[in-house]
């Protein structure tokens, strides 16, 4: 079905000659208010003419106000704010193609740079021989960790696979981002999740190593689940599938999902171990584009050395003369993000991202504490490991629901995601702030005023009112 529909203009649109009205501001003429206006260009197909530079663009920003004020998302985990002079090396750098990297020698040396200046935060056993990449985005980046992660199965079981009573499989949370599920489905794998249970919303770990059997390619662990902000415990993880090689044999390794923690963690929660320090750990992945402070769209995959990537899975190809090998999925991209990436690392430093995530952390936990402040919300989460807090309704407040209390936000402009749990706690419907660097304590304090603003009427509410409640709001990331 097609996306747009489009409906002819009733008679009533036309001018008494007949002419079609102008559905944009005649001053969109350059020279003439009305020369070469008499009709607005088409919308689903290619106009007949070119327009002037400035009447395209004006066309195009118009239409764009009625979107959502990216610095008021708070349902995004991605960065929508960063200095002019990342954005003036971003355009510098858009027309060039990462993959080409005989053509862009210095665009890929600063890739190559930003992996070993990760393997390093990271504490990869030796951060030299570390492998690594950019990718597009998170998503990316674990489609490429569990490939690598099933091939290294395959190969391990080479005897007998494939064959019906051998089907990969992978194990982790319910509460998983959607890229996962998507790996699996792609890639014909067994999705083995564990359920939420009581308060806790994510894996747990001996439940984890409960579901591992002979045909697991790994266990998935979070750092910094999307719908509370928790940190998986990674550690426990391990520790757990320790134990079941004790008493089995079976090695299974842990790929950690660190698609914002792990830019996070390294930062604020130094002593908490959760990645190469744990040799169980085979590979990790981040968002550049979220807590990595670089707009969308940039991640990294990174593996502990080069055991843990299959050598197969790394094409060299001739390109444009020279001989490149590559493992991403994406073969045409811009260098912009990657280049900002390292702008970022180069700007700020250790200690500049302590302190841009230390300051967000503080704005989350102070934030929190407001919102439970008004009484009628329970706190799932406080901001203290990801700067992102959950919460939901207290028992007694029977007026509103939280989809409700979303709606009623974003008429202020505020986006903020109402959404229910998945299998084991569907009975908890809660709603999520995140917040990033750009997020200040002043915009913060103007969310609590606007949230005190409309509580007074949503508590006069005979019921909660929200119809459609899987409509209500989105929540994909």
């Amino acid at each position: 079905m097609p996306l747009h529909r489009w409906d002819p203009l009733a008679p009533d649109d036309r001018h008494h000659d007949g002419r079609r009205r102008i559905a944009m501001n005649p001053f969109y003429g350059a020279a003439d208010p009305v020369a070469g206006m008499a009709e607005a260009p088409p919308k689903h197909r290619l106009p007949d003419g070119p327009l002037t530079p400035s009447t395209a663009y004006q066309l195009v920003h118009d239409e764009l106000m009625l979107d959502g004020n990216a610095r008021l998302n708070l349902a995004t985990f991605v960065t929508t704010w960063m200095e002019p002079q990342a954005g003036i090396l971003m355009a510098e750098c858009r027309d060039k193609n990462m993959i080409d990297k005989d053509e862009y020698p210095r665009t890929a040396e600063l890739e190559r740079r930003c992996v070993a200046m990760l393997a390093d935060l990271w504490n990869a056993p030796d951060p030299d021989t570390a492998v690594g990449c950019s990718t597009t985005g998170s998503s990316e980046a674990c489609m490429l960790a569990g490939m690598a992660l099933k091939r290294r199965w395959a190969q391990r079981n080479a005897d007998r696979y494939p064959s019906s009573g051998a089907r990969p499989n992978l194990v982790m949370g319910v509460n998983v981002q959607v890229c996962w599920e998507k790996f699996c489905n792609f890639w014909e794998v067994e999705a083995r999740q564990v359920p939420m249970e009581g308060d806790r919303f994510h894996l747990d770990p001996a439940a984890a190593a409960a579901l591992c059997d002979e045909n697991t390619i790994g266990v998935v662990g979070i750092l910094g689940s999307t719908f509370d902000g928790s940190y998986e415990p990674i550690a426990e993880l391990c520790a757990a599938l320790d134990e079941l090689q004790e008493r089995t044999g079976l090695d299974v390794p842990v790929h950690v999902d660190g698609a914002s923690g792990a830019m996070v963690a390294p930062f604020l929660d130094e002593d908490l171990v959760w990645d190469f320090r744990l040799p169980r750990v085979a590979s990790i992945n981040t968002s550049g584009h979220k807590y990595g402070l670089v707009y969308p769209g940039v991640g990294w995959a990174l593996w502990r050395s080069p055991a843990e990537l299959p050598e197969e899975l790394v094409f060299r190809v001739n390109y444009l003369g020279g001989d490149m090998p590559t493992f991403a999925l994406n073969f045409s991209r811009p260098g912009a993000q990657v280049v900002a990436q390292y702008y970022t690392f180069l700007r700020l430093g250790r200690e500049g991202f302590r302190a841009v995530q230390q300051s967000t952390r503080d704005v989350a936990t102070g934030l929190a504490e407001q919102v439970a402040a008004f009484g009628d919300f329970r706190l799932l989460t406080r901001g203290d490991e990801l700067p992102v807090f959950a919460f939901t309704t207290t028992d007694d407040v029977t007026a509103y629901d939280v989809f409700d209390v979303a709606r009623r936000l974003s008429e202020r402009g505020w986006l903020v995601p109402a959404y229910t749990f998945p299998e084991n706690r569907q009975d908890l419907s809660v709603l999520r702030v995140v917040c990033r660097n750009g997020f200040s304590s002043d915009l913060a304090e103007l969310f609590v005023e606007d949230l005190g603003r409309l509580l007074p009427e949503l508590r006069k509410q005979p019921h909660p009112i929200t119809g459609d409640k899987a409509a209500a709001t989105g929540f994909h990331h």
